[in-house]
C-alpha cells in the first residue's frame, strides 16, 4: 500500500516526465568520488578571444588618446556663427547670444534645420534684439530724402544688425544693397536667449505653455528680404523646430541647475536606499518567509495606494476646465501633471499591474513555498560569505568608470573633426528664385559667413567609424564586467554548496577564490559569452536606425520585416543573457570553456525544464518584488518631501527651491532601482547557482551512503528527496 502510494507522489511524476527526453539532451551526469566542488586542478580558456578582448581595449585608449587630443567639447557647447566663431567664448566672450538674419529659411528645412542649421546668415551679439525692426521703412525714408539732406536720416542705420565688418553707418551701399548681399540683416523681432541662440520670444512662450498662438506682431509691419510681410504664423513655421530643440536644452539646463541644487539631498535619498536594501537583506537571512510575505503584502499596498491616490487625483480635476483638452508637445514637465487624464492613465496602469499581480500570486502559490526555500539556503549561504553581499559595488564602479571615459571620448571625437562648411542658396537660372540647398563648399575670405557658412565640427569622414567601434566596445566591456561579476558569485556559491558540512567545509576566501579562477583562467571566456551578447545589441542598434530612416515609408512589408526581426533579436539577447549566465556557472564549477559549457547548460536545463520554468522563475519574480519595494519607498518618500507634502515642518526647512521638484525624485527613485539591484543580484545569482548545482546533485547522488545528497535537510524535504543514512548531520 506505502508503495502505491510512493508511485503516486506528484513530484516523483514530474521528475519522471522529466526524464523521459534524457537522450535527447545528452546523458545525465555521472558520479565522480572525487568532485567535491569547484575544481582546482584547470587550464585557461579561450585564449584567443582573451587577446582579441585585449587589442580592442588597447584600441579604446588609442581613440581617447586621439580624441584627447583633437578634440574641444567647447566647440559643442557654444553657438557658432557663419564664420565659424564661438560666441561667448575667446575673441567673442563679450558676444554671447546668436542672431540668425532671417528664420523664414528654416521653415524650408523643418527639422533639418536642427540637424543642419538654418541656411541663414548668423552673428554674435552682446544682447538679443528686444524690440521689433524692419528695413523697408528706412529704405523708403533714404529713397524719398533729398541727397543734400541724406545725414539727417542715415543715422537710423545703427538700429541694423549685420556682418562684423559692416558698418551700415559709414557704408557707401543703401539699405537695399546691404540686405540683398546678405551684409545686414532684412528684419529681426523682439527675442530672448535659448542657450546662446536669440529666438522670438512668443515662440519661446509658446513652447513652454503650451498654449495656442497669439497675434503679437499685429501691431507691428514686418517685411523681410524679397519685400513680403512678415507675419508670426511665419516666424513660427519657419523657427518652430530650431525652437523647440533649443527649448529642449534650455529645459536640460534647468534639469542640470536642479541636480546642482539638491545633488546632497539626492545623495541622502540614494543612502536611504542602500540602508533600506542592506536591511531588507539582513532581515531576509534570519525570517527570508515572512519577510518575502511581507513584501508582497507590502508591493500590493503600494500599488493600491498608487491607485488610489492617481484615481483621487483625477476625480479631483475632472471637472476643472483648466485641466481638460487635447494634449500637446511640450517641454513643461508640470503641463502633464495639471491634466486630468494623465492621472486616469497612471490609475489604470498601476490598477492592471495590481491585477496582474495579484492573479500570479492566486496561481502561483504553492510554488511560493519553494521559492522561499531557494531563497533561505541563499541566506545562508550569504551569512557564511559577508563580502559576497558588497561585492556587486565593485562591478559597478567599474561600470561607471567606463561609461564615463566613453561619454568623454565620444564627447571630445564628435568635436576632433575640422569644420564643415555648406553653401546657403543657389540661383535657379530660368526663373531667377534662390534654391536653398546645403551643398559642400571650401570658404574663402569673400564667401566666408555668406555665400559659405559653417555647419558644424566633427565633417571628417573616420569619426563616424570610431563612434561606432567606441559604441560597440562600451557594449562589449559593459557585458564583460557584468559576467565577471556573475562568475565571481558562482564560484563562491558553488564552493558553498559543495562543502558537505556547513560551515566547516567552506573555504576560508570563497569570493576572493572565485575572483582569481575567473581572473587567472577565464577571461577569454567571459570575452566570448559578453562578445556574443555585444554583437546582438549592435544588430539592435542598427534596426533601430534603419526603423528610425523608415518612418515615412510606406511600405508595410518592410515595416512587417523590421518588427519581426527587432522582436527576434529582442528575444535572442534575453535568451543568451539567460545562457551565458548558466554557463558561466558551469565554467566556475568544471573549468571548461565557454562553448561546452553553454552546451552542458543548455541540456542540464533541458532535461529538468518543469523545474527551471517554474521554481526558478518563481524566485526572481519575488526578488523582483523586493527591489521594487525598495524603489517604491524611497521614490514616494522623495515624492512628498520634494513637493512639500511632508507634515514636518522641520524636514520642509530643507527642501530646494528646484525648476522641477520631479527632477530629484526621478533620479532618487533611477537611483535606488540600480542600487537595489546590486544588492539584490547577489541572491538571484545565489539562487541561480545553488539551483544549478542542485539539479547537478540529482544526476550526479542517490541519497546512498556511498552518493549522498549535498543540498540541505530543508530542501531535500520540500523536493522530495532525502539522505539513507542517519550517522552524518547536515546544517
Amino acid at each position: 500500500m506505502g508503495k502505491k502510494v510512493e508511485d503516486s507522489d506528484p513530484k516523483d511524476n514530474e521528475e519522471s516526465n522529466e526524464k523521459q527526453d534524457t537522450k535527447k539532451y545528452g546523458e545525465a551526469n555521472k558520479y565522480d568520488p572525487n568532485f567535491n566542488g569547484p575544481i582546482a586542478n584547470r587550464g585557461c580558456t579561450d585564449i584567443i578571444c582573451c587577446l582579441l578582448f585585449i587589442i580592442c581595449i588597447l584600441g579604446m585608449g588609442v581613440v581617447g588618446y586621439f580624441a584627447y587630443s583633437r578634440g574641444d567639447p567647447s566647440k559643442l557647447l557654444y553657438p557658432t556663427d557663419t564664420a565659424g566663431n564661438m560666441c561667448g567664448y575667446g575673441d567673442f566672450a563679450q558676444k554671447p547670444n546668436l542672431v540668425f538674419f532671417d528664420l523664414l529659411v528654416c521653415a524650408r528645412l523643418n527639422v533639418g534645420a536642427v540637424i543642419n542649421g538654418c541656411p541663414t546668415p548668423q552673428v554674435c551679439v552682446a544682447e538679443c534684439p528686444r524690440t521689433y525692426w524692419t528695413w523697408y521703412p528706412q529704405y523708403y525714408l533714404e529713397s524719398v530724402t533729398p541727397s543734400n539732406l541724406i545725414s539727417t536720416v542715415i543715422g537710423g542705420r545703427s538700429d541694423m544688425i549685420c556682418n562684423y565688418d559692416v558698418n551700415p553707418l559709414t557704408s557707401s551701399k543703401s539699405v537695399m544693397q546691404l540686405i540683398e548681399d546678405d551684409d545686414c540683416a532684412a528684419y529681426y523681432v523682439e527675442s530672448q536667449p535659448i542657450v546662446g541662440r536669440c529666438v522670438p520670444s512668443f515662440l519661446s512662450k509658446v513652447l513652454d505653455s503650451a498654449s495656442g498662438l497669439v497675434d503679437t506682431l499685429s501691431n507691428a509691419t514686418i517685411v523681410d528680404k524679397s519685400n513680403t510681410t512678415v507675419t508670426d504664423v511665419d516666424l513660427q513655421d519657419g523657427s518652430y523646430w530650431l525652437a523647440l530643440f533649443l527649448n529642449a536644452k534650455e529645459y536640460g539646463m534647468k534639469i542640470y541647475q536642479d541636480v546642482v541644487g539638491s545633488w546632497w539631498l539626492i545623495l541622502v535619498g540614494l543612502g536611504i536606499a542602500m540602508i533600506l536594501a542592506f536591511i531588507w537583506i539582513i532581515l531576509m537571512r534570519w525570517i527570508a518567509g515572512p519577510i518575502v510575505w511581507i513584501t508582497i503584502i507590502l508591493f500590493i499596498g503600494l500599488f493600491g495606494f498608487g491607485t488610489y491616490y492617481a484615481f483621487s487625483k483625477y476625480v479631483s480635476m475632472k471637472d476643472d476646465p483648466a485641466a481638460q483638452g487635447n494634449y500637446i508637445f511640450t517641454t513643461n514637465l508640470d503641463y502633464y501633471l495639471n491634466m486630468a487624464n494623465t492621472w486616469l492613465a497612471f490609475g489604470i496602469i498601476a490598477a492592471s499591474l495590481l491585477g496582474i499581480i495579484l492573479l500570479l500570486l492566486i496561481f502561483l502559490r504553492t510554488r511560493i513555498l519553494i521559492a522561499i526555500s531557494l531563497i533561505k539556503e541563499s541566506s545562508r549561504a550569504i551569512g557564511n560569505m559577508v563580502f559576497a553581499l558588497f561585492w556587486p559595488i565593485l562591478p559597478f564602479i567599474f561600470q561607471v568608470v567606463l561609461f564615463g571615459y566613453w561619454g568623454a571620448t565620444a564627447l571630445f571625437l564628435a568635436s576632433s573633426g575640422t569644420p564643415e562648411y555648406k553653401s546657403n542658396a543657389t540661383v535657379d537660372n530660368s526663373t531667377g528664385e534662390e534654391i536653398w540647398s546645403r551643398v559642400p563648399c571650401e570658404p574663402t575670405n569673400d564667401t566666408l559667413g555668406s555665400i559659405c557658412s559653417f555647419v558644424k565640427y566633427g565633417g571628417d569622414e573616420y569619426t563616424i567609424y570610431l563612434q561606432i567601434f567606441m559604441l560597440f566596445m562600451l557594449f562589449w566591456c559593459m557585458n564583460f564586467i557584468v559576467a565577471l561579476g556573475q562568475m565571481t558569485l558562482a564560484g563562491s556559491f558553488a564552493s558553498y554548496y559543495w562543502a558537505f558540512t556547513k560551515p566547516q567545509d567552506i573555504p576560508a576566501f570563497p569570493v576572493t577564490g572565485g575572483l582569481w579562477r575567473s581572473i587567472r583562467y577565464h577571461l577569454g571566456s567571459l570575452a566570448f559569452g559578453s562578445l556574443l551578447i555585444a554583437i546582438i545589441q549592435m544588430i539592435r542598434v542598427a534596426l533601430e536606425y534603419l526603423d528610425a530612416k523608415l518612418k515615412g515609408s510606406e511600405n508595410r512589408i518592410a515595416k512587417f520585416f523590421m518588427k519581426c526581426l527587432k522582436c527576434f533579436f529582442w528575444c535572442l539577447e534575453k535568451f543568451m543573457r539567460f545562457l551565458n549566465k548558466n554557463a558561466y556557472i558551469l565554467i566556475a564549477v568544471y573549468g571548461e570553456n565557454f562553448c561546452t559549457s553553454a552546451k552542458n547548460a543548455f541540456f542540464l536545463i533541458m532535461r529538468n525544464i518543469l523545474r527551471v520554468a517554474v521554481v526558478d522563475k518563481v524566485t526572481d519574480f519575488l526578488l523582483f518584488i523586493s527591489k521594487l519595494v525598495v524603489v517604491a519607498a524611497t521614490g514616494v518618500l522623495g515624492f512628498f518631501f520634494f513637493s512639500g507634502q511632508i507634515p514636518i515642518e522641520a524636514l520642509n526647512s530643507y527642501v530646494p527651491t528646484l525648476n522641477f521638484y520631479l527632477v530629484p525624485v526621478i533620479i532618487i527613485t533611477i537611483g535606488s532601482y540600480v542600487i537595489a539591484s546590486c544588492f539584490f543580484s547577489v541572491y538571484s545569482m545565489g539562487v541561480d547557482t545553488l539551483f544549478m548545482c542542485f539539479l547537478e546533485d540529482i544526476e550526479r547522488h542517490d541519497g546512498s551512503p556511498e552518493k549522498p545528497y549535498y543540498m540541505s535537510k530543508e530542501l531535500m524535504k520540500i523536493l522530495g528527496k532525502k539522505n539513507k543514512f542517519q550517522d552524518k548531520k547536515k546544517d
